[in-house]
């Protein structure tokens, strides 16, 4: 029997109580107290307008959707994401590239090739190409290349064969506009995390009137949504979101744009910034991290550039995620998979005991997963309460408690 199912009977049965009972009465009306000031203990289904939304959380680490939830669907999609948000999410989170027409689009890579029936569309088979991505020739399909109409004739599919292949040729590719609707419609609040991807490649083939940029197109796509205002602000619990980026001349460039927090991204220690050639060890010194604190809240670097490996075991941790916060500046590592793969020999196999590390040894302040889903299943299970509400529910329990010892006539 459910919790909900429980309290019910447990109403019903207290209601041949006599409310004239003079040693009921206090404690009735202290449960009625209690229960009015303490978080609801079930959230109920359905849609409700923004004055009765439940807020976000921000009492523990935030439960970042990577690409929605992707462990299950295929990623960037609207099912991958309303799944994530069904599963508890904080924010979901998505890849921002251009079509041909300047159409803002969700979608991880700059070619179509891996992650689309694309192949199977004959009337596209002149349009691959070869572009140099980052330094890099890279051929294939590029997004670029397609107007937002061609896109919307594809399907996607699962990045990795050893997960759910059922859904593949279900979904479209979406927009980002689409993208913030889903957001915006769910029965809570739900924050979004979206990222400036690719910006370089996406200025030099992806043309908007009046000389705009891919940034200045972003940013107005918030706009038009209502997402602004500063960390923790009044209209940013409302709408929650973070801007995300690896180019750090983006996230300076739309600082003069817009006051929503950003989260400078950090890729493999061998990978330098796509945009200033930076290397790791540079935008990981303490002298960059006093420059960029300036634009951003956060950053959020690859888990296994914080704590490297060797032979799937975690090595000495560094100490990026202490310096980061010396300077107030919120750490997002990325990315955390379920499978026995991604995890490494330290935890058992148990993603579990993965969350518990990060989450509680090295304090990062949001993951973002593949798997939403078990994340907010081991965060409910460890840490369900904020601090005054761990109070008012023990003090709950105590009252139900004493009540139940009466006689019911």
């Amino acid at each position: 029997m459910s919790f909900l199912q429980n309290r019910k009977r447990g109403v019903r049965k207290k209601e041949t109580v006599s409310m004239g009972s003079p040693s009921v009465v206090p404690y009735i009306f202290l449960l009625l107290l209690v229960g009015c000031s303490a978080r609801p203990l079930y959230p109920l289904p359905g849609r409700r307008n923004d004055r009765n939304k439940q807020p976000l959380q921000t009492f523990r680490a935030y439960n970042i959707a990577h690409r929605g939830s992707n462990g299950e669907i295929p990623e960037e999609t609207a099912a991958a994401y309303m799944r994530a948000i069904e599963e508890g999410t904080d924010f979901i989170e998505t890849d921002i590239l251009a079509s041909k027409d300047g159409a803002l689009i969700c979608f991880h890579d700059v070619i179509l090739d891996d992650m689309t029936d694309i192949a199977n569309h004959k009337e596209f088979a002149d349009r691959k190409r070869t572009y140099d991505v980052q330094g890099v020739n890279t051929t294939g399909y590029f997004l670029v290349d397609f107007t937002l109409e061609e896109l919307k004739l594809l399907r996607v599919k699962q990045r990795y064969p050893f997960r759910d292949q059922q859904y593949n040729g279900e979904f479209s590719i979406i927009t980002f506009e689409e993208f913030m609707s889903i957001a915006l419609d769910a029965h809570r609040v739900v924050g979004i995390y979206p990222e400036i991807k690719n910006p370089v490649l996406i200025n030099q083939h992806v043309k908007w009137p009046g000389g705009k940029k891919f940034e200045d197109k972003f940013v107005e796509t918030l706009k038009k949504y209502g997402y602004n205002g500063s960390y923790m602000s009044k209209q940013w619990l409302k709408q929650p979101a973070f801007i995300q980026s690896f180019a750090p001349t983006s996230l300076i460039y739309i600082s003069n744009q817009t006051d929503l927090p950003k989260i400078f991204l950090i890729d493999d220690t061998n990978t330098p910034t796509q945009d200033t050639n930076q290397s790791y060890w540079e935008i990981t010194s303490d002298g960059y991290l006093d420059y960029i604190k300036e634009y951003v809240v956060g950053i959020g670097p690859w888990k296994d550039t914080i704590v490297p490996c060797s032979n799937n075991y975690l090595q000495t941790p560094s100490d990026l995620v202490a310096r980061a916060h010396a300077r107030n500046l919120q750490v997002h590592p990325y990315t955390f998979r379920n499978e026995n793969q991604f995890v490494h020999f330290n935890f058992s196999e148990d993603p579990y005991n993965e969350f518990d590390y990060w989450i509680n040894k090295m304090g990062v302040d949001g993951l973002f997963t593949d798997f939403t889903g078990s994340l907010h299943h081991y965060q409910e299970w460890t840490n369900p309460f904020a601090s005054g509400e761990k109070e008012a529910t023990r003090l709950l329990n105590k009252i139900e408690l004493m009540l139940s010892k009466f006689k019911y006539t």
